[in-house]
């Protein structure tokens, strides 16, 4: 595997700048995907999470006025 991947390495390198930055990009956006089910899978983690501490009387509901107002109020402005 390791000769794999330096063969493939040596080859990428000797592409035109064009065709190393088409690939490249087509990399990252296969990896895209893997980053983005983490992402929605703590997204819905943190919803639950909150959605439990309000509902247990953990924590209490904020509007959004008054967290700019504290916002405003800690800056100062």
């Amino acid at each position: 595997m390791i000769t794999d991947l330096k063969k493939i390495e040596d080859s990428a390198l000797e592409m035109s700048v064009k065709d190393r930055a088409a690939l490249a990009k087509k990399l990252i956006e296969s990896l895209d995907s893997l980053v983005e089910d983490d992402v929605d899978q703590a997204w819905s983690d943190e919803v639950k999470r909150r959605k439990a501490e309000l509902k247990s009387g953990e924590v209490k509901a904020v509007s959004g006025p008054e967290v700019h107002k504290a916002a405003r109020d800690f800056l100062h402005l």
